[in-house]
Formats: structure tokens, C-alpha cells, sequence
């Protein structure tokens, strides 16, 4: 099959894309044609070998945890899914796989699409959907009325987060980019900070902070807390209390408990999910690129119906 895949850990030109073997199918898996793929920071994480103590991985490696498909067939002990249906889940890490022709995968770990959800939206939901749930309820004990400051708003997990926390009675405080303004404004902020412009330190009595960045911005956000105050950090694993302030980290492992809770929200119409760019599979370093600016609204998804997955779309096969 046609994949995009690495031989060595690196950024995006390491990337390599052609014909790559697709393991056996074993009785509690299935198979899915991948007809979209949605990318994750974790995917540069795990290219670039900063991972490779949680999420350790063999060579070749096919990246990619979040798909969306069409299953092709099941192993002997399947009896929840069957050829046709549409699907869409997320591997494990240290599988990878997403960005390829077809994926193997256990029953367990996929979802059925509902039939409103198009292949791109359902493939950006599984880690920024999960991320997001896990860090405001599970980790971050977000309550309605509490005050929850969330940093990279427009972004893939950020967008989630904005609206869950929203929906979930909080009053939530954002920072983005001054473009991204009214689409977080939309998606349920009360109030965005333009983070080039504004010093978001100069906040007080904040529940909950969820970092996205690590770095300055974490560092900073520990003043805008009140006491007994969260911070929940999605980059930072090293996170400790402080001050009488706690510090956890969140450590997104499978999303499958998530995919029934997204599927309603959006069946509900609770949900947006946003998408900054559709690439063609034979465009998956161009992909990759655009992830690492660390600038993308919403999720940058790779869509199969725009081009073969061996090479770039437009010139012929």
C-alpha cells in the first residue's frame, strides 16, 4: 500500500512516501481505508524522537494517530463492525499508521461515523476532542461558574476546550491571535486576550489554566491562579504544585472512551469542528511543515480523495 513513512527520527523532511507492507490482520482487528487523516503535535513529537521513552517506535514508521475510513474487512472475532461501515478512531502512538492507504487496527479502538459527519471532521476529532475533555473534567475538575483561562484558543485542542467549557457553565477567558478573535468569540469565550498585544499575567482569580504551550506562557500563567487554583499543562509531563497552587500534566493515551461523548456533542449540534487546511496525501510533508509553525486554526487534516498517497496530487495517478 501507499503510505508516507520515515526510516529516522526528524522534521518533516525525513518523510519519505511509496509502497510500504500492511501487517496481518489478527482476529480482534480490523481493516479501514483511510479516507482522511488529522495531524497532532504529538505526530512531530514522536517523528522527531522526543518521545521515544513514552512512545517508543520501530522503523519503518508510518505517522499519524487520528483517521477517519472505511472498513474493509474484519478479523475472525469481530462481530460489532462489518465491511462498509464508516468508521473513525485514533492508533496508538507508538503504532502510528493514520497516514497511509489503510490502517489495522482493533474493533475496539473505532467508532461508527454518524451519517452527517463528513470523513475530515470525524478524522480531527479524536486526540483534540479526548485532550480536551480529559484536561477540563478529568484532570481539571472544571466546575459551572468557575473561571478557566484557556492559551492557544483557536487551535485544535484549544477550540475544543473553549467550547466545552462553555457548555459546561464556566466562564472562559481565552488568548489568541487577533485574526482568531470572533471565531473564538463564537465558539463560547467571554473574553480573549490578544496574546501579542495584552499581558494575560495581569489576571486574577482564575480556577483553571490549561496550557497548551509550556515554556514563558506556563511559567506566567501560575500568577493569573487564585489559591487552590489548577493548572492543567498538555506539553509540561514535569508539572509540580506550587504556592498551594496544583500542577498536573495530562497523559492522552487512547481516545476511544472519548468518541461516543464527541459523537454526541456534535450530533447534538454542541460541537464545531474546526479545520484550517485540507492536504492531499501526496502533500503530507507540506502538512507536516504547516503543524510546526504552531500557528494552525483548528485541526490540518489530510484528505485521501485529493490525491494518491504515494505522490503529490496532480500529476496523474
Amino acid at each position: 500500500m501507499k503510505a508516507a513513512w520515515l526510516n529516522q527520527f526528524g522534521s518533516a523532511d525525513v518523510v519519505s512516501q511509496g509502497e510500504i507492507a500492511l501487517r496481518a490482520l489478527n482476529a480482534d482487528e480490523v481493516i479501514v481505508r483511510v479516507e482522511a487523516a488529522g495531524l497532532n503535535p504529538l505526530d512531530l513529537k514522536i517523528m522527531a524522537g522526543y518521545m521515544q521513552a513514552v512512545f517508543p517506535v520501530e522503523f519503518p514508521y508510518v505517522p499519524g494517530t487520528d483517521f477517519s475510513g472505511v472498513v474493509e474487512s474484519a478479523g475472525a472475532a469481530v462481530t460489532t463492525l462489518r465491511p462498509g461501515d464508516r468508521v473513525f478512531g485514533r492508533t496508538a502512538p507508538s503504532s502510528g499508521g493514520a497516514f497511509a492507504q489503510r490502517v489495522v487496527i482493533a474493533a475496539n479502538d473505532v467508532s461508527i461515523m454518524p451519517a452527517s459527519m463528513s470523513f475530515e471532521h470525524a478524522a480531527a476529532l479524536p486526540t483534540a476532542f479526548g485532550t480536551a475533555y480529559q484536561s477540563l473534567f478529568e484532570v481539571g475538575r472544571l466546575q459551572r461558574g468557575e473561571r478557566v483561562l484557556i492559551h492557544a484558543a483557536a487551535g485544535g485542542v484549544g477550540s475544543m476546550a473553549v467550547q466545552l467549557a462553555h457548555r459546561a457553565g464556566a466562564c472562559v477567558i481565552a488568548t489568541a491571535s487577533a485574526r482568531n478573535h470572533e471565531l473564538v468569540k463564537s465558539l463560547g469565550a467571554d473574553r480573549v486576550i490578544d496574546y501579542r498585544a495584552e499581558d494575560f499575567s495581569a489576571l486574577r482569580d482564575v480556577d483553571l489554566v490549561l496550557d497548551t504551550l509550556g515554556g514563558e506562557t506556563l511559567e506566567q500563567s501560575w500568577s493569573v491562579l487564585r489559591a487552590g487554583g489548577r493548572i492543567v499543562s498538555m506539553v509540561e509531563f514535569g508539572i509540580q504544585p506550587r504556592d498551594g497552587r496544583d500542577g498536573a500534566s495530562v497523559f492522552f493515551a487512547t481516545a476511544q472512551p472519548f468518541l461516543a461523548k464527541a459523537v454526541e456533542r456534535y450530533e447534538a449540534d454542541e460541537l464545531q469542528i474546526i479545520i484550517d487546511e485540507i492536504f492531499a496525501p501526496g502533500e503530507a510533508r507540506a502538512a507536516l511543515e504547516k503543524l510546526a509553525t504552531g500557528h494552525a486554526r483548528g485541526k490540518i487534516v489530510i484528505r485521501a480523495s485529493h490525491g494518491a498517497w504515494g505522490q503529490p496530487a496532480g500529476d496523474g495517478s
